[in-house]
């Protein structure tokens, strides 16, 4: 059951809003790595869309992730999402199918900002959509690179989002995802344990980090 809605918080119009870009490649990554700013960028009046690159077939039925995942960003506040069916735990066998199918989101969709996956993630889904991303966003001036559950020791953020009315709603998404619920990322408490941590790094009470590949035009957004 859910324990938290984004409707409980008041949303407002930011003064320059915002189209925003959300990339994962598994159904269940974004709420885990960026739900917190997501939610926080929604509330404040931006357009956000989400794109993830596979269904998620080794872990568990993709047609359940796929709802799932529809419904993850729903509680975000997220506009829409889509979910693509390349190879899960291949995504670096179809490079230049994802390269193509981001290039054709972010032609549409016209986002002034994206999130996407560090280069310094163990995951080898993660990494290629890394890469996918950069190549499709080669001219983009604004890409932030959040931290997964399998990001490196490498991982070293210098952007941080003040999540502190959002980690609520970020469990609560995450809860969606019931077939994955015995990781132990997945708890509340590891997740709650990670906001505090970058929190204490930022200066924050509770926060997401981010490196930054360009920054330009998320200035002013929060």
């Amino acid at each position: 059951m859910l324990t938290y809605a984004l409707h409980s918080i008041r949303k407002s119009q930011a003064p320059q809003p915002r189209r925003i870009l959300a990339i994962g490649a598994h159904p269940d990554d974004l709420e885990l790595a960026v739900g917190g700013t997501l939610a926080r960028l929604a509330v404040s009046g931006h357009e956000i869309k989400a794109i993830v690159m596979s269904t998620g077939t080794n872990g568990g039925d993709p047609k359940v992730k796929i709802n799932e995942a529809k419904e993850g960003s729903t509680l975000l506040g997220m506009g829409d999402c889509t979910v693509y069916d390349f190879e899960d735990t291949n995504l670096e066998g179809d490079l230049t199918g994802m390269i193509k199918a981001i290039e054709n989101k972010i032609r549409s969709s016209n986002p002034d900002s994206i999130f996407t996956h560090s280069a310094n993630d163990q995951h080898q889904d993660h990494h290629a959509v890394h890469l996918a991303t950069l190549r499709a966003g080669r001219r983009h001036p604004a890409i932030l690179c959040f931290e997964s559950p399998s990001a490196t020791s490498e991982f070293s953020p210098q952007v941080f989002v003040d999540i502190d009315d959002y980690v609520e709603v970020k469990n609560s998404a995450i809860k969606i995802h019931d077939n994955q619920e015995k990781k132990p990322y997945m708890t509340a408490e590891r997740v709650s344990g990670m906001a505090h941590f970058r929190g204490d790094q930022g200066k924050l009470g509770n926060a997401e980090g981010f490196e930054a590949v360009r920054f330009s035009a998320f200035k002013g957004a929060f």
